[in-house]
């Protein structure tokens, strides 16, 4: 497991989460939680001439942009950087469509200052279309699994679809408020395809076919950061402080880490699994402008008025997002010779 932090003062922090056994563990307590989790560092260095804005990873890649008109390309195997896209704006956004038949991601979808939303082929990485979407600055896209759709919202307070097989904007609307955050993910009790929106201190959760709201979640401030889960759970961060799971199953508030971080949460990224068998627990990580980095274990979280994480780091920057992967490195065979600049 990986994670990629993007700081203000132009750093790339990359983390490796390892599970080590207890050495305090004995037989005679078969239930002793006998694992620890450990947060080392990768790699750290100024990557962008200019404060980095996005992240994005898929299995052994990573890649960064900011307002240096760059976005770095990063492979996670080797914790090294292995090219860069030079681009005409400001990234604001980036996000992968990986098929789960590969190892690797197939497209690279970015959002940029000029309005536009960029697509990218990543095997090798060359630009493919240039689409204009935005009057102004694109906030955030979202990739549908699928491969084929692409949601974006912008700062002249619409939201918009991208046909990634033609590279056109297929839809178009106003929204009542300016909506700064945009994912796709499952949700509900049956896994329904679906898509959230981050409005201010609102989170609307909205059908992926019709686009119709099904519900939405109020939060006590901000909403800076929106992550789904498994089980129909969302996660947020933003200037409240805390890392708060949302259930689309019942629509309501499943549970809240309060003070997860003394300064507001600028990234939340879902690790682990609950599926059984997994040899993972179920871990988020949440990075904040503090310069803390937290990976908790949400199953204490739950069930737990005292929340402790299970491991933190202090990058001493002002962190500005956080992406990552629960994929284990050793398990790819990256070629460098795929990526042609």
């Amino acid at each position: 497991m990986t994670l990629i932090a993007g700081s203000y003062e132009k750093f790339i922090w990359g983390f490796s989460l390892k599970t080590q056994k207890n050495k305090s563990a004995s037989e005679e307590n078969p239930n002793l939680n006998t694992k620890t989790i450990a947060l080392n560092s990768l790699f750290s260095y100024p990557s962008h001439t200019a404060p980095i804005k996005t992240l994005a990873v898929s299995g052994p890649v990573a890649v960064s942009g900011g307002g240096d008109e760059c976005i770095k390309i990063y492979d996670l195997v080797t914790s090294s950087e292995i090219g860069s896209v030079l681009t005409t704006a400001t990234t604001t956004s980036l996000a992968f469509y990986s098929p789960s038949d590969l190892s690797f991601p197939r497209n690279l979808v970015a959002g940029t200052d000029s309005g536009t939303v960029e697509i990218y082929d990543a095997d090798p990485f060359v630009h493919l279309k240039s689409v204009k979407v935005h009057k102004r600055a694109v906030a955030d896209v979202a990739v549908h699994r699928s491969g084929r759709l692409a949601l974006s919202v912008g700062r002249d307070g619409r939201l918009a679809m991208v046909n990634l097989l033609n590279g056109r904007r297929t839809f178009c609307s106003r929204l009542d408020k300016e909506a700064g955050l945009v994912k796709y993910g499952l949700g509900g009790s049956a896994g329904k395809d679906m898509f959230f929106m981050g409005v201010e201190q609102k989170v609307y959760v909205h059908d992926s076919e019709d686009a119709r709201i099904l519900m939405e979640f109020e939060a006590r401030s901000k909403v800076l950061c929106i992550a789904p889960g498994e089980n129909g759970l969302i996660f947020t961060g933003g200037e409240d402080r805390c890392v708060t799971a949302w259930d689309t199953s019942s629509g309501k508030l499943a549970y809240c880490i309060e003070n997860a971080h003394n300064a507001r949460v600028k990234g939340v990224v879902v690790l682990g699994s609950k599926k059984v068998g997994s040899d993972t627990p179920y871990l988020i990580a949440s990075a904040s402008s503090d310069g803390v980095i937290r990976v908790w274990d949400v199953r204490m979280a739950a069930s737990s008025q005292t929340q402790i994480p299970v491991a933190e780091t202090e990058t001493k920057s002002r962190l500005t997002c956080l992406a990552g992967s629960s994929e284990k490195g050793r398990e790819f065979g990256w070629l460098l010779h795929l990526f042609k600049f």
